[in-house]
């Protein structure tokens, strides 16, 4: 008749290996799920941190920092833009209309302030430009922080979770490994009794 405290043993022994498997399968599914949520997070973030490294150049050669090429490029293309020709057209309009309603249209006012006019509205131009790019340069700033964020936090919980599958596997071994001493143990006592006539 088998040992019931040897059967006991050998159950403990298998519950210890099934416990171990289900605690690291439910760890690499956590750390299946926390890739997979920071995909997310970075797939929804992806069209912002790629709208801000567009911006950021344009304002580095608005600032002469890609060369002065570039800088002229992205100047001269302020300056094409049809918004910006309709305002200095209207602006000029508005001041020969003023000058031919006051008689001034021959003097020297008026020329100054022609030559005046547009210098000013490209620099304001620039200036509007260069904050509405500095918008989009902080949006995708904000957003690969938010990605790297993620990563962070993904990492650490990766990390976690392999250190709770280690000890896991660590606890499954050690139990399977007292079961089997615990078998060994009670069989050498089963085997003393038979060899010392107990039975």
């Amino acid at each position: 008749m088998p040992n019931p405290a040897i059967i006991n043993m050998e159950n403990q022994r298998k519950a210890a290996s099934q416990a171990s498997s289900a605690q690291q399968q439910a760890s690499q599914a956590g750390i299946e799920e926390q890739r997979r949520q920071f995909e997310a997070v970075r797939e929804l973030l992806a069209p912002y941190t790629q709208a801000g490294l567009p911006a950021l150049q344009q304002q580095q050669a608005l600032l002469g920092l890609s060369g002065a090429e570039a800088q002229q490029a992205a100047i001269s293309a302020i300056e094409n833009q049809p918004g910006f020709q309709s305002m200095i057209q209207q602006g000029e309009n508005a001041m020969l209309q003023n000058a031919s309603a006051t008689g001034g249209l021959r003097g020297g006012n008026l020329q100054g302030a022609m030559s005046q006019f547009r210098p000013q509205m490209l620099s304001q131009a620039i200036q509007d430009q260069y904050a509405r790019l500095g918008g989009m340069t902080s949006l995708g700033q904000q957003s690969a922080s938010g990605v790297g964020t993620a990563g962070m936090q993904t990492g650490r919980g990766i990390a976690d979770l392999l250190g709770q599958m280690g000890a896991a596997r660590a606890g499954g071994i050690l139990g399977q490994a007292q079961s089997k001493s615990n078998v060994y143990d009670q069989m050498m006592k089963v085997m003393g009794t038979f060899a010392g006539g107990g039975f």
